[in-house]
Order: C-alpha cells, then sequence, then structure tokens
C-alpha cells in the first residue's frame, strides 16, 4: 500500500498534539463500547496508517473519497486479503461515526479485495493423532480442546475456571466471536487432565494472593461491580501465563492467560514432526472437529450450535470436504 509520509498539518487543521488527543479518543469510545484489546489495537492501527495515508490531514476535513481512495489502494497496490481491508473499513467507520460523528455516504466506488472462496484445511482422524502425540502436558490438553471441543483459539486461551462444567462434561464459551455466549462439548477423555490442570492453577492462584498479585482482567465493568471478583478462582484462567504482566487498561499486575503463539509454535513443530505434509495451524483442528463430527452423523444444525456459527452457510462449507463430492463418487471407468 502506498500510504505516504508522516506529513505536516495543514493551517491550523490539525495543530501539534491534536492526533495523540483524537486517538485516546478512539481508545476511549472503543473501550466505552466494549470493544476487545486487540480490536483496539488493529483500529488504531488503521487510523493511524489512514491519517498518514492523507498527509496528516485531520479525519474531519477528508471525506469519503479520501476513505474511498485509501481503501481501494489497499486492494490494488497493497493486495491485501478481504478480511484486512473489511477490518480497515471498520475501523474507519468507527472513527467517522463513533468518535466525529460524521456519516460517510456508501461508497460504491471502493474496489474490493476478491474474497476467495477456500475449502478449508482438514487433517484425518489417523493425522489428529499423529499430531497430538507430538505434543507435550499442557499444549497437548490445549490442543486436545480446541479438537474435541471445537473451541477458536483464543477461545481455548481465555477458558476459566467456572467455565469448565465437569457434572454436565461442558464448557461455556463466554463472549466468542460476535460476542455471544455458547455451550460446546467437553471431551470426556480430558476430564483427568483437565482436573490436573485446574489444580496445578490453584496452586499457582494461591502463590500470587501469597504475593498480593491474585488478580486477572475481567470484562467490562464487572471489577468495579465485583471489587472481589478478580481475586477469585473461580475467575482464574485454565491456561495461565507463566508470569504476570501489566494490563495494559489499568495498569495493574495481573496473571493473564498465557500467549496465543505458544500453541501457534507448538503446533507448527509438531506437524513437521509428524511428517504431516498440510499447512496445519490450531484453526485446523477446528476445521477438522467440525468435518468429523458431520461425518460421524450429526445434523448440521447441531454442529452450527457447538461451533458459535451466526449463519448455518457457514457450517455448511464442511460438507464441502467430506468423502460425499468427488471423492465419493465411483468412476465408471472403475466400474
Amino acid at each position: 500500500m502506498a500510504s505516504g509520509g508522516e506529513g505536516t498539518p495543514e493551517g491550523d487543521e490539525y495543530g501539534e498534539g491534536d492526533r495523540p488527543r483524537l486517538l485516546e479518543e478512539v481508545r476511549r469510545r472503543l473501550r466505552l463500547k466494549h470493544y476487545s484489546l486487540r480490536t483496539e489495537q488493529a483500529y488504531l492501527g488503521w487510523i493511524r496508517r489512514y491519517i498518514r495515508a492523507n498527509a496528516g490531514r485531520h479525519p474531519r476535513v477528508l471525506d469519503g473519497v479520501a476513505v474511498t481512495q485509501f481503501l481501494t489502494r489497499l486492494a490494488t497496490e497493497g493486495r491485501v486479503a478481504a478480511s484486512t481491508q473489511n477490518q480497515a473499513l471498520s475501523a474507519i467507520l468507527f472513527l467517522y461515526r463513533e468518535v466525529l460523528g460524521i456519516r460517510l455516504p456508501w461508497m460504491e466506488d471502493v474496489v474490493r479485495a476478491k474474497q476467495p472462496r477456500k475449502l478449508p484445511v482438514v487433517l484425518s482422524k489417523g493425522e489428529v493423532a499423529l499430531l497430538l502425540r507430538q505434543l507435550a502436558a499442557r499444549e497437548w490438553l490445549m490442543a486436545s480442546l480446541l479438537y474435541g471441543s471445537g473451541l477458536r483459539l483464543m477461545e481455548c486461551l481465555r477458558l476459566r475456571v467456572k467455565d469448565v462444567d465437569f457434572a454436565r462434561n461442558e464448557l461455556t464459551i463466554r463472549d466468542g466471536k460476535g460476542a455471544k455466549d455458547r455451550r460446546t462439548v467437553m471431551p470426556g477423555s480430558l476430564r483427568a487432565a483437565l482436573q490436573r490442570q485446574i489444580e496445578d492453577v490453584r496452586v499457582l492462584h494461591g502463590r500470587d494472593a501469597e504475593a498480593g498479585f491474585a488478580g486477572v482482567y475481567l470484562p467490562f465493568a464487572l471489577a468495579r461491580k465485583y471489587p472481589g471478583a478478580p481475586t477469585e478462582f473461580a475467575w482464574a484462567y485454565v491456561f495461565p501465563a507463566g508470569r504476570r504482566g501489566r494490563d495494559p487498561r489499568d495498569g495493574g499486575e495481573k496473571r493473564h492467560h498465557i500467549d496465543e503463539k505458544v500453541l501457534q509454535r507448538a503446533v507448527s513443530q509438531a506437524a513437521r514432526a509428524a511428517g504431516l505434509d498440510k499447512p496445519v495451524t490450531p484453526h485446523t483442528l477446528r476445521h477438522s472437529f467440525a468435518t468429523h463430527m458431520i461425518e460421524a452423523g450429526y445434523d448440521i444444525r447441531t454442529v452450527q450450535e457447538l461451533l458459535g456459527h451466526k449463519d448455518v452457510a457457514t457450517t455448511q462449507i464442511y460438507t464441502h470436504v467430506l468423502n460425499r463430492g468427488a471423492g465419493g463418487v465411483l468412476s465408471p471407468l472403475d466400474r
């Protein structure tokens, strides 16, 4: 993408120091509306790029044409994916609608990045077993939950002690994609391993409490409504980080969940060690869960609920990777 330089303010349109104040207001509005920290970071990044691409001019003096040109350059020069362009559009629309109070006309002339329809990479049951065999302890348990429960990577990392129901063999996913809660199956074969993991967390939580740092991030206003909740064991992450860190929202020292790169690297290394020639990521295990569930005869609506898909059409893509299409047809030559 041709982003342009930092630029200089034109006249009094964008005085020195205005940009930090604008970005702080964007951050404030994002937190007021309970956007995730990841979304906050992504939106602020796109807004900075948008300002730089327009020679540092204040977004208030720009119009839909400037937005159209910026998004079009992303597609034509930057060759970004459709999802990336959509994220940039969402960030800029948030800036204008929620912060500046400006309604932009719908930008019909934007050149949209092409949305390729790709079938997901799916492992066979044998390949899943080979992959999991290469993982040890905590990483094995997390990867097993991705495959056994159909979790997204961050849903697994954000799982809290209180959301593991051993009596019902269920996991409750809080604030999943689309800010929705759902329940999914907890594999019975992981019961003992999960219980051991939670007992390890209990010990760690006790040490943090003794040190005066037994705290975790709580969503939205729960920390203010229930001041003691951040230090309660029930709210602890099932997969906590090895070290405490500073919460960027309030500056407090807390025990967060482990970084997603830990499992991403482990799965990538395990796939190579298992001799798998497919591009394998943690999300591949979720794809495999959905495909194998449908293959086992579960109806697509049930799988949709377990995955947390808003539209059943999203779930239907897994029917195309089963051996019921070209791979399940007997050629007349073979007859």
